[in-house]
């Protein structure tokens, strides 16, 4: 029972300072105080945020926007200059290409013009000794048909001789010439 009397005892202690068992917040009594710093807490927040933190916000989302655009900008110049040294770069490969095609066709038509030259000397050396050739075998021809009919007459008037005629020299010469005449 002790213990019934002292809780009797706090009962009537709260009673007399005039504070409701629970939560403050639910106190009615406090509702147009709390309503009312509610009010300001939410203005001060709103204003802060409005005229500090979010022209902040604002301002680095711009700047972020500006330089993305700047970039993407700056990206596509890049890109038509891209575009521009491939062509210049193709452009130049194939005049490249041409120029050596038309240096080799070039330093073909030199080699054919000093080989058609080469050859057009050889042949007439070759030609010239081929004609010297014709001379010298014509020469050796005449000599040996020389040689031939001398020792024809020669033979024949030694066979003449032999079988116990006489040999007219004459007569031999023109036998000799009939007979070499082909």
């Amino acid at each position: 029972m002790a213990s019934n009397t002292q809780d009797a005892a706090h009962g009537a202690a709260d009673a007399a300072h005039g504070s409701a068992p629970g939560m403050p917040q639910l106190d009615f009594s406090t509702f147009g105080n709390q309503i009312f710093w509610l009010v300001v807490a939410l203005v001060v927040i709103y204003l802060i945020l409005s005229r500090v933190a979010l022209p902040r916000i604002a301002a680095v989302l711009a700047e972020r926007q500006g330089t993305i655009t700047n970039d993407l900008a700056a990206a596509e110049d890049l890109k038509a200059k891209a575009v521009e040294a491939e062509n210049a770069y193709n452009k130049a490969l194939a005049d490249a290409r041409a120029e050596a095609q038309r240096i080799v066709a070039e330093t073909r038509a030199e080699i054919q013009a000093g080989l058609d030259k080469a050859i057009a000397k050889a042949d007439e050396q070759i030609s010239a000794k081929a004609a010297e050739s014709e001379k010298a075998i014509a020469e050796i021809k005449a000599g040996a048909l020389e040689s031939v009919k001398a020792v024809a007459t020669d033979t024949a008037e030694a066979l003449v001789t032999a079988l116990g005629g006489s040999a007219d020299a004459d007569a031999i010469a023109v036998a000799v010439a009939e007979r070499t005449k082909g």
